[in-house]
Parts: structure tokens; sequence; C-alpha cells
């Protein structure tokens, strides 16, 4: 091998090294874009159900309306029923109330709020009653 004062030798070598070192790397990179084609589907591919899943919705306070009794609230958002709701006797609200928020039994809200276990469930029966009727009313009005 001849001597070469420039370094004419080691400088191919280096630039040798460096288009395999790029072209591995390049290589490298196409092999990740595949695989990473196959794990992933476009938007316009998924179903509506599929969408709906990886959206969210902002909830915000004052988008709902509130009940409270006996220090806890009810949130419902849906205007229909909080009129229905509205509308029941405060006592069987308060009874209600503990029932979905707290998911108390009978007995356990009969306790809190000076009852009988069997007279808190006739005014919690008469009162889901009584909204299903009024829901059921507006249905048929709306139609």
């Amino acid at each position: 091998m001849k001597f070469t004062p420039d370094g004419y030798g080691e400088r191919c070598r280096f630039d040798a090294f460096c288009k395999t070192v790029l072209r591995n790397e390049a290589r490298t990179h196409l092999r990740d874009l595949g695989r990473q084609r196959n794990r992933e589907i476009e938007f316009s591919a998924l179903s509506q159900q599929e969408m709906d899943k990886l959206c969210t919705v902002d909830e915000y306070p004052s988008d709902s309306i509130l009940f409270t009794a006996y220090g806890y609230t009810l949130h419902i958002r849906d205007e229909l029923v909080a009129d229905a709701f509205a509308s029941l006797p405060e006592q069987e609200q308060g009874i209600l109330i503990l029932h979905c928020v707290l998911e108390l039994a009978d007995g356990e809200i009969g306790s809190l709020v000076g009852m009988s276990r069997s007279a808190v469930q006739r005014h919690r029966t008469k009162a889901l009653n009584e909204l299903r009727k009024r829901l059921e009313d507006e249905r048929r009005k709306s139609k």
C-alpha cells in the first residue's frame, strides 16, 4: 500500500463506513415505518362506534341541574328528567337522592330520614313510578 500524505485512504474508509451506517439506518427506518403502518388504522377506516370510543365530551357543572338532600347532591343533565324530578315532593326527592347517589338500602335510608323501611320503599316506588309516568307523557307529547 502506498503512503499518501493527505490521508486519502483513511478518508475513503471513513466515507465507506458512513455510507454503510446511513444505508443501514435508512433500512431500519423503512422497516419501522412498515411496522407502524401495520399497527395503525386510518380514521377513515374506523366505524362510527369505534370513533365514539376515541372522543371525549367536556362536562361542565352548568350543563346539569343540581338537587340536594341530606348534604348529598344529584346532578341531572337531561332537562326533562330534571323537570319531572323537581315536580316530586321534597321528601321523595331526598329518598331518591339517597338511593341513587349513595346507593343505600331502604333500611339505611329509613334510619337517616326517620321512617320505617317499608315506608321508604313505598315512597321510593311511588316516586319512581311517578317519574316514569311523567317522562312517558312527555315523550308522547313530543311525538
